[in-house]
Parts: structure tokens; sequence; C-alpha cells
């Protein structure tokens, strides 16, 4: 692979965060894109001033729905250090995706020194502050300029980074959860397990209908008999059961994620019960009706650990730990945000350290 590119200007004036950063609001000043084709292959890999980008009216994935995405973070820890949260399993990742859509992979370890240059380059765009981070955003499209329902024969990468505070406005504060039956995200051989536009397109409608009736966020249900509990719209879901943990199985329909694999691991090493298979709605229920269930908490990359504080299901609604957030649901928080920040000692080697160090961009 040709060597990195760097073009643009450095910041001179001081960056001043806003007082509520939110999510995905604030940008920093550059992002790193290279471009593919048959010919030959990954090429033009730069570093340069953050624009918007430029293509022709028939790009064929504004078309046809050929892109893909993946999010990770990056945060300063208590000793001052840069570091990313498990980046190679995030870019392993968008390879799944990217051949599920008939896209060309990625090099995982080139990829990811680019990554670690442009985080390095503007990491004064890093908030310090324990909550806050900065959330990494690579993602890649077909860009052919034509029209036609075929896969593209030319592609872009691009990653962009934006500092971040809480994805919910309520904080750790327990959110409400509807479970959806009126439509479906994803089915089994679908792209329900690739990070992929068209499977956020199909949650909209029922995210929107579920925010009117007062809903944080959407439990959707498996495709075909809509009986088991597949992922939210943003992370994947965990029962805990007082007997058991459990996840839904990954079948092909369920996101893969990242935070969801590491917490099943800390489970593991605490010597808790942790299950993957299909949990059923009637199972659920069943459990809370007998006190059985002990709660109910999600895992992503923006929010982290979500603690669920009532879920509805039809005319039932199901309440968990009088409105505060569970117990064992704060304590991942705590291990992971531990882990983050450098507080904790990194046992798993989960951290990549990025070296800060001056790069003239021209």
């Amino acid at each position: 692979m040709e060597p990195i590119k760097y073009i643009g200007k450095e910041r001179t004036e001081k960056i001043v965060f806003p007082k509520n950063l939110g999510f995905g609001q604030v940008f920093t000043d550059h992002l790193f894109e290279m471009d593919y084709n048959d010919e030959q292959g990954w090429h033009n890999p730069t570093i340069r001033t953050l624009e918007s980008l430029k293509m022709h009216p028939a790009t064929s994935f504004i078309h046809y729905g050929q892109t893909i995405f993946e999010g990770m973070k990056a945060f300063k820890t208590v000793q001052g250090d840069v570091v990313l949260f498990r980046p190679e399993v995030h870019l392993q990742r968008l390879n799944n995706s990217a051949k599920r859509i008939c896209m060309p992979e990625i090099d995982v370890d080139f990829v990811l020194e680019a990554l670690k240059e442009l985080v390095a380059i503007d990491s004064d765009w890093i908030p310090a502050n324990k909550g806050e981070s900065l959330y990494i955003r690579p993602f890649m499209y077909g860009s052919d300029p034509a029209l036609g329902v075929r896969p593209s024969n030319n592609y872009k990468l691009v990653i962009i980074l934006s500092p971040v505070g809480a994805y919910y406005a309520e904080g750790f504060k327990p959110i409400k959860i509807l479970i959806q039956d009126d439509y479906v995200r994803a089915v089994r051989k679908g792209l329900g397990e690739c990070k992929t536009a068209a499977n956020y397109a199909a949650s909209l409608l029922a995210a929107k209908e579920a925010a009117k009736k007062g809903f944080t966020q959407v439990l959707w249900l498996d495709g075909l008999e809509q009986k088991y509990l597949q992922e939210v719209g943003t992370m994947n879901i965990f029962v805990n059961f007082k007997d058991e943990i459990t996840t839904p199985a990954l079948n092909g329909s369920i996101l893969p994620g990242v935070i969801r694999r590491s917490v099943i691991q800390i489970l593991k090493e605490w010597g808790m019960k942790i299950t993957e298979r299909e949990i059923s709605v009637a199972e659920v229920i069943s459990s809370y009706d007998k006190g059985n269930l002990l709660g109910l908490f999600g895992t992503g990359t923006a929010a982290i650990i979500s603690s669920i504080g009532s879920l509805t299901y039809k005319d039932k609604n199901m309440s968990f730990n009088n409105g505060q957030p569970g117990e064992l649901d704060v304590k991942l928080f705590d291990e992971l945000s531990s882990i983050y920040y450098g507080e904790k000692e990194d046992l798993h080697n989960w951290l990549v350290k990025v070296e800060k160090k001056v790069v003239e961009v021209n």
C-alpha cells in the first residue's frame, strides 16, 4: 500500500467544546479517505481537512444502498494517554459487512495504522471528562456514477471523528423499551448481521412511533415467527434471570456487537452463568410474573451499557428496580468505563495506544 498523503492545515485556535456535546453533532478538523477499483485495489490513502464529499447525482450507493459503516471510540485516560477500544475487532466486522454487501475488504492492519494517524492528528478533540469520548465512524460506499442494479466497480472508504457525550439524553438513567411486532427489521440470512444503512432505515418508522408513545427504543423480534428477542435498534440485549444471564444467540439477523462480546467475557470471568440462546417473549413475561426476572440491559459502543427501567409488550408493562439502574448494569458500566479511562488495568489487551506525534499537514 502506498504511504498516506496529508493535505490540509493545522488548527491554530483553541478548541472550545459546547456545554452539552450530545452525540454526532460536532466533528473534528480532518478525515481519512482512500479509493478502490479493480485495477488498482485500495489506493490514494489521504488524511485531509474535513469538507463535504463531492459526488455525482447517480452515485450508485444513493440509489441501491451499497454502503456499510462502523462505530468505535477513542478515550483520553487519566494518565493522559489516547487509546482506542478494540479497533481491530471493529475493522474485522467492517470486512464481514463488506463481504455480505459485495464490497471489497480492507487491509485491517493498514487501516488501523491510518486510523491511529488520524486520531493522533486530531487528538486535541478528545474531551477529557469521564463519560465523554471521541466517536469514530468509518464508512464505505459504492461510488460508480451510474444507474443499474449491480455491485459498484469503484468504492470509497472514509473515516470521520466526532467528540461525543452520552448517547441518550437520559444519561445512565434507565430507559423505556417497547417490544415491536408491527414491523420486522431483519431476517435470518438477510442483512441483520451487517452494519449497513438498510438495517437502520428499516427501523426508523417503528422507532418514531415508539418515541411518540414515550419510549426510548424498540426491541425487535425475530422476523419469521415474531416470538423471540433479537436486538434493540442501537444495541444488543441481555436478560438477567435469577439463575442465568442470557442474550440472543447470533443467528445471522443480529449484529455481533463488540461490547456484547466484551460483556460476555467479563461475566464469564466473574463466574456468572451467561448463555447465548433463543429467548421468547413468553419466557420473559412468565419469568417476570413469577418474580424470576431481575431486569434487562443493552450493550453497544455508543451507550456502552443501557439499563432498562421498563419493558412493554402489547398491554403488558414490566418495570424493574423501582426506576433505578440495575446493580449488574452499574457494575458492568463501571468496569468498562474504568478500562476505557485507564482507572483499571487492561488485562485483556483491549486498548490500543495512539502515539501523539507531530505530522506536517500541507
